[in-house]
C-alpha cells in the first residue's frame, strides 16, 4: 500500500508572518501537539543563518534543533529546511544520530540546480533523509522538468516536490506536472506537493494528487490555519479532515485546534494572512507576492490599476523581487506625465489674494471643528480639503492624489476637484496637474496627498498657508473619518520623513498649523 503523508510546516513556512519568533514553550509545545495528530512529518525550521535562540526557528546548525524537539515522537520525521540562496556551510550538518532532524529538505531555484545537486549528495552521505525542492516549479518546461527528475534519479532522494512558490499553478498544469513527475521519477522515490495559496488553488490540487492513484509514497504539505506569508498555505486541518473521511485515517484535529487557538490566533490579529486582492493579482500575474505586499501598503492603487502595473513589470524581475525594483514599477507607473503650465496659471488667478486653509483629514478635525469653523468666517478662507468632502466645513475644492480614494470621491461630491495625472481613471475635475512634479523623494511618502498639495499652492504663487488636520501618524489612528482610515506599521518613519518635507516647504511658504500636530517645524534634526 503506497502510503500518503502529512507533513506540517507551521513552524517553518508559517515563520515568514512573525519571523520564526514563535517562543520556546510556543515551539516545544507544537511539536508535541503535532505529534499527537497523528500526520507522518513536522517541519521544525529553517537550518540558515549564524544566530540561535530557542525562540526562534531559524537554526544556525542541525545540532541546536535537538533540544527544542526532545523527546522525539518515534512515529514523526522530523524536517529542517536548507536553502541554496543562503546555504550554511556543509560542517553545520552533522552526521545523523538520531537525535535531531531525521530529514533535510533542500531548496533551490532553477539557476541552481547543480549547487542544490551537490548538497543534496553530502546530506545523503550524512545520513539524513532528504527531500528536493524544486522552486518555482510552474517556471520548469517540460523537457527542463524531466531533465532535473532523471538527474536526482542518480542519487535516489527520499522524496522530488512540486514547488508552487508563488501559489499560481491551476488544476489542468498540476496535473501535467504530477504525470510527468510519475512517469519520470524512480518508483522507490517519493513525489511531494508545497503549495502557497494565492490563486487558492492549494486545497484543489492537493486533492488531485491523491485522487490519482500514483503508485508511489506522496507526501503532502500544509499549515495550521493555514499560516504562511500572503494568502497562506493548505490548512493542515481541513485537508487532514478530508483525509479521515476519504481515505479512512484517523488524524487528531483537536490538537491542532488547540494550536491555532494557543499559539497561532494572536499573531493572525496582529498580521494577518489570507485571500487578498493584491496576492491574487501578483500570482494571476506571475509576480513575486512581495509585490503585493509592498504595493498594498502603498494604499493608492485601485484594483485595476495594481493589476496594470503588475502587468506592466518585465519578466526578468516578475519572479525576483525587490524594494527598489517595487518602488521604481510603482513610480514608473504613477508619471503619467501632462504640461500643467496652464493649469497652474489657472490655479494661480483662482488663488490669488485668497486666504487659504488646507483641511487633513486627522482626529483634530473632530476635537477642534469650532475652533476651525470661526478661523473660515473670521478670515472668509478658502477651503481646500484632501482626500475628503465634510458637510461640517464649507468645502471649496478637494485635492486628490490617491485613485482609490478619488474613486470614492467622484460621485459623492460637487466642490472643484484639484486631482494629479496618477489617477487615470478619473472622469470628473476641474484641475489636473502633474503628479511627477510634486512627489517626495523618500519612498515612504512619494505622493502623500498633505505635501503634494502644498507643493502644488506654493507653485501656484500661495505664500501663506494654514493648514488643520494634519495630526501626524499616531498608534491611536490617525484620521478623523473611520472611512479613510489606513494603519502604518512605519509611522514613526513617516512622520520624520514629512516633518523634513514640511521644513523644505517652508523656507519659500509660511505654513501656519491651526490644530494640534506631532509635526515641529522649529526642532532640530
Amino acid at each position: 500500500m503506497y502510503k500518503i503523508n502529512l507533513v506540517d510546516s507551521t513552524l517553518r513556512d508559517g515563520g515568514y508572518i512573525n519571523d520564526w519568533r514563535f517562543g520556546e514553550k510556543a515551539i516545544r509545545d507544537i511539536c508535541w501537539k503535532l505529534g499527537q495528530t497523528g500526520i507522518e512529518a513536522v517541519e521544525v525550521g529553517f537550518v540558515k543563518g549564524n544566530d540561535f535562540s530557542k525562540d526562534r526557528t531559524m537554526f544556525p546548525n542541525v545540532a541546536c534543533i535537538a533540544d527544542l524537539i526532545a523527546p522525539k515522537n518515534p512515529n514523526v520525521t522530523y524536517i529542517g529546511m536548507l536553502d541554496m540562496s543562503a546555504p550554511v556551510d556543509k560542517e553545520c550538518i552533522c552526521p545523523y544520530d538520531g537525535k535531531s532532524v531525521d530529514a533535510l529538505r533542500v531548496i533551490f531555484k532553477k539557476n541552481k540546480i547543480e549547487q542544490g545537486y551537490e548538497y543534496c549528495k553530502h546530506v545523503i552521505a550524512q545520513g539524513y533523509k532528504v527531500f528536493v525542492q524544486l522552486v518555482g516549479t510552474d517556471n520548469y518546461s517540460d523537457s527542463e522538468f524531466v531533465d532535473v527528475i532523471h538527474k536526482f534519479n542518480e542519487i535516489n532522494p527520499d522524496a522530488v516536490y512540486i514547488v508552487d512558490s508563488f501559489g499560481v499553478i491551476k488544476r489542468k498544469h498540476f496535473l501535467r506536472l504530477l504525470y510527468l513527475a510519475d512517469n519520470n521519477l524512480k518508483p522507490e522515490i517519493a513525489l511531494g506537493y508545497h503549495s502557497h495559496n494565492n490563486l487558492q488553488q492549494a486545497f484543489g490540487n492537493a486533492e488531485a494528487m491523491v485522487e490519482s492513484n500514483l503508485r508511489r509514497d506522496l507526501y503532502i504539505d500544509a499549515c495550521v490555519f493555514g499560516m504562511g506569508r500572503g494568502a497562506g498555505n493548505l490548512n493542515l486541518e481541513l485537508f487532514a479532515e478530508y483525509m479521515n473521511e476519504n481515505f479512512g485515517t484517523h488524524y487528531q484535529i483537536e490538537p491542532m485546534l488547540e494550536i491555532a487557538d494557543e499559539y497561532l490566533n494572536d499573531i493572525y490579529k496582529k498580521n494577518p494572512w489570507g485571500y487578498f486582492l493584491p496576492y491574487y493579482l501578483s500570482a494571476s500575474n506571475l509576480c513575486h507576492p512581495n509585490y503585493a505586499v509592498y504595493l498594498g501598503k502603498k494604499n493608492t492603487l485601485t484594483a485595476k490599476s495594481f493589476n496594470e502595473l503588475l502587468r506592466g513589470i518585465p519578466k526578468e524581475d516578475k519572479a525576483s523581487y525587490s524594494q527598489d525594483k517595487a518602488e521604481k514599477y510603482y513610480l514608473e507607473y504613477q508619471k503619467n506625465y501632462i504640461d500643467d503650465h496652464e493649469t497652474i496659471a489657472e490655479l494661480k488667478s483662482w488663488l490669488q489674494g485668497r486666504e487659504v486653509l488646507l483641511l487633513a483629514p486627522g482626529h483634530s478635525l473632530n476635537r477642534e471643528k469650532e475652533k476651525i469653523n470661526e478661523y473660515i468666517k473670521e478670515h472668509d478662507a478658502l477651503v481646500i480639503s484632501l482626500n475628503f468632502v465634510s458637510k461640517e466645513f464649507p468645502v471649496a475644492a478637494l485635492f486628490s492624489s490617491n485613485m482609490r480614494r478619488y474613486r470614492w470621491l467622484d460621485k459623492k461630491s460637487d466642490v472643484k476637484k484639484i486631482i494629479t495625472s496618477n489617477i487615470k481613471e478619473a472622469k470628473h475635475h476641474d484641475y489636473m496637474v502633474n503628479y511627477a512634479s510634486f512627489i517626495s523623494d523618500y519612498p515612504d511618502i512619494v505622493d502623500n496627498s498633505g505635501l503634494m498639495a502644498l507643493k502644488l499652492l506654493r507653485k501656484a504663487g500661495v505664500g501663506h498657508v494654514t493648514v488643520a488636520g494634519m495630526d501626524g501618524y499616531d498608534k491611536e489612528g490617525s484620521y478623523y473619518n473611520k472611512e479613510l482610515d489606513f494603519q502604518f506599521a512605519d509611522r514613526l518613519s513617516r512622520n520624520r520623513h514629512i516633518e523634513s518635507e514640511l521644513k523644505e516647504i517652508t523656507k519659500k511658504m509660511k505654513i501656519n498649523f491651526l490644530t494640534d500636530t506631532l509635526y515641529d517645524l522649529t526642532r532640530n534634526k
